[in-house]
């Protein structure tokens, strides 16, 4: 699937544009309502291409960029509220693909999709969840939401880091690097302090249980980006929607096993597939004290020889200690380490 394959048209809501590309054959599956996205950006993406290239040999996908990142209008702040998201959702729909369709809400987008299909029940057929929250504020503790939303405030590069730590941990410097440049291109820092803020402030409780369509949870059992617990938390409040555990810390779902995702996806939408391999189960060692206390003070910003200072140790010990640390919480770099850190309260 060449980057040819992708047309973008546009859409319209009060007046600002939303841009949205559509690809494939089949049935319409709408994914969108990503923090982040770039239509152009996405595309080029290797990944992304081939795992929206498997969904599209059997549905004809359809994604779009909300208003304020990407190609979409790019004036003003983006929606503040569910319903404020819900609306860019009604108007692409009715845009681009009238009738029934399914559903795949990702991440932040989960919340949009589940409020559509709990407003619309005629319009929706299938829906799937994809590394789902019900409430925000459960992201992360308050301070660490504070955190983050100060890093991005104060500096949208270092926040981008941050936050390319936290949603690639298995990914190369270079691949770390580009994502930080697509950040960037796909949003201000306005925008995306905006966007994240209002990430941590959408509350789905109220709608999950009017969801009538069939509806399928998935969740990486170490997403280190949103929970495990907080998808199974999503399955049971919507009715007799079915829960599927997969293996890996990826957040974003073209990346890991993103052939798991797509299988996963399509058998509940109907489509014949390869049945899945026995998953290899992962473990993660614990933190010593010490090595708390040493990850605390990286979170804060102290270099090695601050550390050893403070904590009356020589840097070559320090330097083991986070060594260490890297290795247990299994991420890339000490920005990682730092980011579970801000995650977990350590701080």
């Amino acid at each position: 699937m060449d980057l040819e394959d992708q047309v973008i048209r546009y859409a319209e809501r009060d007046g600002a544009s939303i841009a949205w590309a559509a690809v494939g054959d089949g049935p319409p599956l709408v994914i969108g309502g990503w923090w982040s996205s770039h239509l152009e950006l996405d595309w080029r993406n290797a990944r992304f291409r081939r795992f929206t290239g498997a969904l599209a040999r059997h549905r004809t996908v359809i994604r779009y960029d909300r208003p304020g990142a990407g190609v979409s209008d790019r004036r003003g702040l983006p929606a503040r509220t569910l319903d404020e998201e819900l609306a860019t959702l009604e108007a692409l729909v009715d845009e681009a693909a009238p009738g029934r369709i399914s559903l795949f809400g990702a991440s932040s987008g989960s919340g949009v999709a589940s409020l559509y299909a709990a407003r619309h029940p005629d319009r929706v057929d299938r829906l799937v969840l994809y590394g789902s929250y019900a409430r925000g504020v459960d992201l992360a503790p308050p301070a660490a939401r504070e955190a983050m939303l100060s890093i991005i405030e104060q500096h949208w590069g270092l926040g981008s880091r941050v936050l390319g730590d936290l949603f690639l941990p298995g990914a190369t410097a270079d691949e770390r690097a580009e994502f930080v440049e697509f950040q960037r291109r796909s949003a201000s820092r306005e925008v995306a302090l905006a966007s994240l803020r209002a990430v941590y402030d959408f509350d789905s409780t109220g709608h999950l249980g009017d969801v009538l369509a069939p509806t399928l949870v998935l969740h990486r059992r170490n997403d280190r980006a949103i929970p495990f617990a907080l998808g199974k938390d999503v399955a049971r409040r919507i009715r007799d929607a079915r829960f599927v555990a997969l293996e890996g810390d990826d957040h974003f779902p073209w990346r890991g096993d993103a052939d798991a995702v797509v299988r996963e996806t399509l058998a509940f939408l109907g489509v014949p597939v390869e049945p899945a391999q026995a998953p290899r189960a992962a473990t993660r060692g614990e933190l010593t004290d010490r090595e708390r206390e040493v990850l605390r003070l990286v979170a804060l910003g102290q270099t090695d020889a601050e550390i050893a200072a403070q904590l009356v140790l020589s840097t070559h010990t320090v330097h083991r200690h986070i060594a260490n640390i890297r290795t247990k919480l299994d991420v890339p770099s000490r920005t990682a380490a730092a980011a579970w850190a801000l995650r977990n309260e350590v701080i």
